[in-house]
């Protein structure tokens, strides 16, 4: 199979869909890739690195496209790239389909067969292409949060982790996912009071167990939600629904509630978002004000960290690649039932039910 690897360009995306030692297993296998010219240097891998793996380097994205039978990216298509998809082929990333209609009837319309990183599920429920990315997500909203309190960046002037003599800051943490877990992990290193909710007793449970006794687990619910926003100082919204629209927790009007210069940093962005008041930010202009709360909303978090992120991307994305490009995405999907979850759009066809639900689109097509 003709693969490409093309330059992300959403605004401050430094990842990239391969790494150097990727590209080399797929040219062992008889593949043959392409990159586009400076793809992974944001990553810190150079052309010279791809090439050494076996990669042909290409100076355009258009000249990747056209040539490729299949495209693995990082992030979805953006406006600029969604004339390049064509009918037939593969692209295999994060499309996070349900927060973008426009998006959508775009690849409907260009007729690619549509594989998405974060609905391809393993039998035990599991999101393993999704879970690195959550991963570094989680970690990285303390971090961002952290920041984002101290006065100079319009915060309330709270130290996470106290003093002695000084109450340690409050951590509210919704959702006892993969984000929700490392986002406690990292805020109860840093010494605060963190409370972390969820629906889901078993993952409240695993929590209570792993935890030290400084993080707390409640039941989620509106009424404990608008308790403890009250004397809270940063939130973090990890909550997700597969393939769908991440529900609001978090409504406009709870906002007034909340301590003057809290954070919330709604890593469920990407599905739309938890928090009423989300709207996605970039890392160039990452935060904006309401009601004195200050909300951090970056859809691409990981690409802060393109290093970390690209090296564990590629560490799950592939031996579902090596499935694509050795047997075709029909045959890999018919013989691989995590991968078949993966497809959301198959040749302007939405096959994915919540996507369909999404956006009023009838009964999900079969494959």
């Amino acid at each position: 199979m003709i693969i490409g690897v093309p330059k992300e360009i959403k605004n401050n995306e430094s990842r990239v869909g391969m790494t150097p030692a990727g590209i080399f297993e797929l040219i062992k296998n008889g593949h043959t890739v392409y990159v586009q010219s400076g793809a992974g240097e944001g990553s810190g891998f150079f052309n010279s690195d791809y090439q050494k793996a076996g990669a042909t380097i290409l100076d355009t994205i258009g000249q990747v496209y056209a040539i490729s039978e299949m495209i693995v990216k990082v992030k979805e298509p953006i406006e600029e790239e969604y004339h390049l998809v064509q009918e037939g082929q593969i692209v295999f990333t994060y499309f996070h389909f349900a927060s973008s209609e426009t998006l959508t009837r775009a690849m409907i319309k260009q007729k690619g067969v549509c594989i998405a990183y974060e609905t391809v599920e393993d039998e035990d429920g599991s999101l393993p292409l999704l879970t690195p990315m959550s991963e570094v997500a989680g970690r990285m909203a303390i971090q961002q949060g952290a920041k984002y309190l101290e006065k100079p960046k319009k915060g309330r002037g709270v130290l996470l982790g106290g003093v002695p003599g000084v109450a340690p800051g409050k951590v509210l943490v919704l959702g006892a996912g993969t984000v929700g877990i490392q986002a406690a992990k990292m805020a109860a290193g840093l010494g605060a009071h963190v409370t972390i909710m969820d629906v889901n007793m078993k993952r409240l449970r695993y929590v209570n167990d792993v935890m030290p006794p400084h993080v707390v687990t409640e039941f989620s619910n509106e009424f404990n939600i608008r308790k403890h926003i009250k004397t809270h100082d940063l939130i973090i919204g990890g909550v997700l629904l597969k393939g769908a629209k991440a529900p609001n927790l978090i409504t406009r009007d709870m906002l007034k509630d909340m301590h003057p210069g809290a954070v919330i940093v709604d890593v469920a962005v990407d599905q739309g978002g938890c928090v009423e008041t989300t709207k996605a930010t970039t890392h160039e202009d990452p935060i904006y004000i309401i009601d004195d709360v200050v909300h951090y909303c970056v859809a691409n978090m990981p690409g802060a960290v393109p290093y970390t992120s690209t090296v564990a991307l590629t560490n799950v994305t592939l031996p579902y690649v090596l499935k694509l490009a050795n047997n075709g995405w029909q045959s890999a999907c018919q013989n691989d039932a995590s991968l078949e979850k993966g497809l959301n759009i198959v040749e302007g066809k939405v096959v994915y039910k919540e996507i369909a639900e999404t956006f009023d689109l009838g009964t999900p097509a079969l494959v």
